[in-house]
């Protein structure tokens, strides 16, 4: 009997390299680290030039980490979800073994750089946030909407992580970024959890607060869509900023709730989509417009 022998032509580098794209959920990760980039220089007297590369490359490091764990605990669910079913893991383009190495790899090494050539709080953050990511947040998805409070914790602290590199401190401007980012991601995780709900049930996920596309759940989006709008005032009443942050702050609060009270009126899609989409826009022009005033 003749034995066929299948030759596996390698994969290219600009293959390989999508794949990791996808592993380590690229665009998410350049969010997060825009959040500590802004929260750097609204901390910073000074820019250390030095230090605010680490920054961006140990928070990346750090969140591609978390983001691969995340996909190797979920690799068969993922395969489930039409979103998901197209990752390197549940497509078989990348193995599970070599997933560990990589997030192991890129744990360690975001730790270290964060840890070494910044301050130990920041090496802590960054640890705390992938544990919290892989182990809290990641296991719950399935158990509770609870998850959603449990992975704005993670989510919230790229622009503790920047201003920490920044000043070595916890200080009040830390947290007040820290609050506006935390309370950001309920109106912004609930619009895609509306928009991806039968996507999410098919792997038992549950996202919204209710579990369905229904006025509760749109009531709850609007309820913390509004505690956006007091926020708008803090960094200037702190002495973080001047008027020009309330202004801006304040009226891209009111359209952010605007969509947001659509979507509670009409429980529609086109109304989750534009909440979503509104989302993307609100938080990189809140951080952007707090270090121009800053400056």
């Amino acid at each position: 009997m003749e034995q066929t022998i299948v030759l596996v032509k390698p994969k290219s580098l600009g293959a390989k390299l999508s794949d990791y794209a996808q592993f380590s959920k690229l665009r998410l990760a350049g969010l997060v680290v825009f959040s500590a980039a802004m929260a750097y220089l609204m901390g910073a007297d000074q820019v250390n030039w030095s230090k605010f590369i680490l920054l961006i490359i140990g928070g990346f490091l750090t969140t591609a980490s978390a983001n691969g764990f995340n996909q190797i605990i979920e690799r068969d669910l993922d395969k489930m979800m039409a979103r998901t079913s197209g990752r390197p893991i549940p497509d078989g383009r990348m193995s599970v073994h070599e997933g560990i190495i990589a997030s192991v790899l890129f744990g360690a090494t975001g730790v270290f750089l964060l840890g070494w050539f910044i301050n130990s709080a920041s090496a802590f953050l960054g640890l705390l946030s992938i544990v919290l990511y892989t182990l809290a947040y990641t296991p719950l998805k399935r158990r509770s909407p609870f998850a959603v409070f449990v992975g704005a914790i993670p989510g919230a602290i790229p622009p503790l992580l920047g201003w920490v590199a920044a000043t070595g401190s916890f200080g009040m401007g830390a947290w007040l970024l820290f609050s506006i980012q935390f309370l950001w991601q309920f109106p912004h995780f609930w619009a895609i959890a509306w928009v991806l709900d039968e996507d999410y049930k098919k792997a038992g996920f549950k996202m919204l607060p209710t579990g369905e596309r229904d006025k509760d759940s749109a009531f709850q989006a609007l309820l913390y869509t509004l505690s956006l709008l007091p926020l708008g005032f803090m960094p200037y009443i702190f002495g973080l900023t001047g008027w020009l942050t309330v202004v801006v702050i304040s009226a891209v609060s009111l359209y952010f709730l605007w969509l947001a009270f659509q979507l509670f009126i009409r429980c529609d899609m086109e109304s989750a989509r534009k909440l979503m989409f509104g989302s993307f826009v609100y938080l990189p022009v809140v951080q952007i417009i707090m270090v121009i005033d800053k400056l």
